[in-house]
C-alpha cells in the first residue's frame, strides 16, 4: 500500500501538492487523473524519493523509499520510459538494474519476454520506438516482482493491441493482490483499467473513490427505453409522468428518454402498467465528461471552452 499523509511540495512561490491525504491500497487499480500542471508528477516523484516533500510523508508499506533495501523488490515504477542510455542495450539495461538490487539474470530474459522486447533486447535502447521504450519501462517495473507499480502515462506510443495488453497486465497485477498506481490522460481506457480513483486539481485532492461511485454521481438517474407499440408507448408515459421529479421526452423513433428514474425503476412500473419494452438502459456520463465537470475550475492550461466550463 501506498500512504501520503499531508503531502505538501512547494517550489519557492508555488504550491506544487497541497496538503494530500490518501491511500492507494492494494488488490485493485487505482486511477490518478489531474490537468496538466495539477501536480501528478511530482506527487509520484516524491512517492518515490526524487523530490523531497516540504511537509508530510509518502509511505510505502509504511517506510519511505529511501529507507527500503532493495527498492525494485518493493516497487517498481515507470516515470520516464525514455530514461535509458540510447547506445546500452535493453537488455543490458534491465541486467544493471538487476545486478543493483540482487535480481537473478534469468529474470532479465523473463520481463523481455513478458513485455514482447526479447527479439530486441540486443538493440541499443537508443533505436527502440515509443513504444518499444513504454514496454522497456514496464519490464523494468516489473524486474524485482515488486508488490507496488507506480506507472506515469505507460501507455503513451503503444498501438490498440499494446493498450490492451497493458490493461490487462496492470488488472492482472491488482488481482495478485499487488497496489497499481497509474496515471494517464487516457480517458476511454482509465474507465476500462481502473477499480478506484484518486483526482487532483491545482495539488488538492479533488476525489478519492470507486470508479462506480465517481460515474454515479456525476450521473443524476436517468434512463432510455424503447416501447415499440405506440399504445402502449402513451399509457407508460402516463405512469412516468404521475410519479414526481421523473421527466419524459419521445423521440420520433419511440425512444423515451426519461429523467429522474433508473431502468430498474423503469422495467419495474412497465410490467406493473403491463407495456413490453423492446430496449431499456440506464444512462451515465462517460469518464471524460465527469471528470471535465469536476476539474473545470481547477485547469491550469484551459483553452477558451474550459474556462468558460461550458460542455461542447
Amino acid at each position: 500500500m501506498i500512504s501520503l499523509r499531508g503531502l505538501t511540495k512547494r517550489y519557492g512561490g508555488t504550491l506544487a501538492v497541497d496538503d494530500m491525504t490518501c491511500d492507494i491500497r492494494a488488490g485493485r487499480v487505482t486511477g490518478f487523473l489531474g490537468p496538466n500542471g495539477a501536480g501528478k508528477s511530482t506527487t509520484m516523484r516524491m512517492i518515490l524519493g526524487l523530490d523531497h516533500p516540504t511537509r508530510g510523508r509518502a509511505l510505502i508499506g509504511g517506510r519511505p523509499y529511501a529507507d527500503l533495501r532493495r527498492p525494485l523488490r518493493a516497487v517498481g515504477a515507470v516515470l520516464d520510459a525514455r530514461a535509458v542510455h540510447p547506445a546500452r542495450s535493453g537488455r543490458a539495461h534491465l541486467l544493471a538494474q538487476a545486478r543493483s538490487n540482487g535480481i537473478p539474470v534469468r529474470r532479465v530474459d523473463e520481463v523481455l519476454e513478458t513485455v514482447g522486447l526479447a527479439k530486441a533486447a540486443r538493440r541499443p535502447a537508443g533505436t527502440y520506438s515509443l513504444g518499444m521504450s513504454g514496454r522497456l519501462g514496464v519490464a523494468g517495473a516489473l524486474l524485482g516482482d515488486p508488490p507496488v507499480l507506480v506507472l506515469d502515462e505507460p501507455v503513451n506510443g503503444l498501438d490498440p493491441d499494446g493498450v490492451r495488453w497493458i490493461r490487462r497486465l496492470v488488472r492482472d497485477q491488482a488481482a495478485e493482490g499487488r497496489t497499481v498506481f497509474l496515471s494517464s490522460h487516457l480517458m476511454s481506457e482509465m474507465q476500462l483499467t481502473a477499480d478506484h480513483l484518486v483526482v487532483i486539481g491545482r495539488g488538492r485532492l479533488l476525489s478519492d473513490t470507486s470508479m462506480t461511485e465517481f460515474l454515479a454521481a456525476a450521473s443524476p438517474a436517468s434512463a432510455r427505453a424503447t416501447v415499440p407499440d405506440a399504445q402502449e408507448r402513451s399509457a407508460l408515459v402516463r405512469c412516468l409522468t404521475t410519479t414526481d421529479g421523473v421527466s419524459v421526452e419521445t423521440s420520433a423513433s419511440g425512444e423515451l428518454a426519461v429523467g429522474g428514474m433508473t431502468a430498474a425503476g423503469i422495467g419495474d412500473l412497465a410490467h406493473r402498467c403491463g407495456v413490453r419494452l423492446h430496449a431499456l438502459s440506464d444512462v451515465r456520463v462517460s469518464l471524460e465528461q465527469a471528470y471535465m465537470d469536476l476539474t473545470a475550475r481547477s485547469v491550469e492550461y484551459a483553452t477558451g471552452s474550459a474556462e468558460r466550463g461550458g460542455r461542447q
